[in-house]
């Protein structure tokens, strides 16, 4: 069996490995995009703060690792999928045979539409080789304006305070994080960030980028220009697959995939941020882009293609952010559900804030500022659909007993 694994990071090769250990007779090739080991975009902050060389970004340790396993790391950016041939063609015209493809492509960054966003000093911070050019530019003093609060945004942050520049964040939505935390939760964030110095400025969207002298300028509603001298668009992101067109692979906001990971052609599957899949809090479909999704994802992909027989739950949104080092978090359906209840504890001076989302007895979503301590209990909760009885009224009187109402509830049921 020729296995085929697109995109190389936390989904692509767990899929890999697993693939070898359920097919040890099978071929695996796994496709890398950028021309790197295979390497962990998340931990591209740690790299900007200093705290991690190049190696320490890579997945796997070893430049043998999938020499050693009989994996097959072959670079390259893939043009398109032929279906009817079972083909993968590459940039080059390289062509590649599989019997079974996983789709593991990640995300790639969206750029603003406005004037001057292709202008040099424009970057955004995604690749392992923007975080190269973006060491090389900027240092202690370095004018930088960051258009974008949001996860990626706020991990960035982190790298760029550690150089030292003199950090503008514009946020269009008016709050930071808005996608993973409400509103008290996001005000705590801006307030701690700009105690560190980093100035924040929401509801503000420019409308043009100029450049003069060497250097750039902002230009904000208003008539105000800003100077930078880097400019760094960090606005979002959105599931890589345009190479799938014409290929039949049902795509809407991801590539939609069953519990199988299998998309609706057969012998493809997808895995992580690329992939569409079922809520198993709300039910509904959505893009879960976090690494411990992608994992389980591309081993269930791998067992599937292997012909043996996994499935996924669903997928369970939450994130855990530290901004500067305040940590915060969101689980499941932080924003409540129709019908539901919530409870809050807030201590502001001690940047400490945690609501609880209920919907009957069962705890369904949470925002935390400060509180670190349950994270797993949290997830434990929501995630196994605990009833928690007379737990759910101690808990609106104490919020913070997390641990006793999962000992309680969770380890009986």
């Amino acid at each position: 069996m020729r296995h085929v694994i697109i995109g190389a990071g936390p989904a692509g090769v767990t899929a890999a490995e697993t693939l070898r250990r359920a097919d040890p007779a099978g071929s695996v090739t796994l496709i890398e995009g950028e021309g790197e080991i295979p390497y962990a975009r998340m931990a591209i902050p740690y790299l900007l703060a200093g705290k991690i060389r190049e190696t320490g970004l890579r997945i796997r340790p070893g430049e043998d690792h999938y020499r050693n396993l009989g994996i097959d790391v072959v670079g390259g950016r893939v043009r398109s999928v032929d279906p009817g041939a079972s083909q993968v063609l590459l940039e080059g015209g390289r062509a590649l045979a599989y019997d079974r493809l996983l789709v593991a492509t990640g995300s790639r960054p969206t750029l603003q539409r406005i004037p001057g966003i292709d202008l040099p000093g424009v970057h955004t911070c995604w690749t392992l080789e923007d975080a190269r050019d973006l060491l090389r530019k900027a240092g202690p003093g370095t004018r930088v304006v960051q258009m974008g609060a949001g996860f990626v945004g706020c991990i960035i942050m982190q790298g760029l305070v550690s150089l030292r520049v003199d950090l503008t964040i514009l946020v269009r939505s008016g709050r930071m994080v808005s996608r993973m935390m409400n509103p008290p939760s996001s005000a705590l964030i801006r307030r701690w960030c700009e105690s560190k110095g980093v100035k924040i400025r929401v509801e503000t969207l420019p409308g043009a980028i100029t450049a003069e002298n060497g250097h750039l300028g902002v230009h904000l509603p208003g008539g105000e220009v800003l100077p930078a001298d880097l400019y760094l668009c960090l606005v979002g992101v959105k599931p890589a697959v345009e190479f799938l067109a014409g290929t039949g692979v049902q795509v809407d906001s991801g590539i939609l995939v069953d519990a199988g990971m299998a998309t609706s052609v057969p012998g493809i599957y997808a895995a992580g941020d690329a992939a569409e899949f079922v809520d198993v809090v709300t039910g509904e479909r959505s893009v879960n882009a976090i690494q411990p999704n992608a994992v389980e994802q591309g081993r269930i992909a791998a067992l599937n293609m292997a012909g043996r027989r996994a499935a996924s739950r669903g997928t369970f949104p939450f994130n855990v952010l530290d901004t500067l080092g305040l940590k915060s978090s969101s689980f499941g359906a932080w924003q409540g559900l129709p019908g539901g209840d919530s409870v809050e504890v807030s201590d502001p001076d001690r940047y400490r804030y945690l609501k609880l989302e209920f919907l009957g007895d069962r705890l369904v979503g949470a925002n935390a500022v400060g509180h670190t301590d349950h994270i797993g209990v949290v997830r434990g909760l929501i995630e196994g659909r605990v009833r928690l009885g007379p737990w759910k009224e101690r808990l609106r009187k104490n919020p913070t007993q997390l641990m006793e109402a999962y000992l309680a509830c969770a380890q009986k049921a």
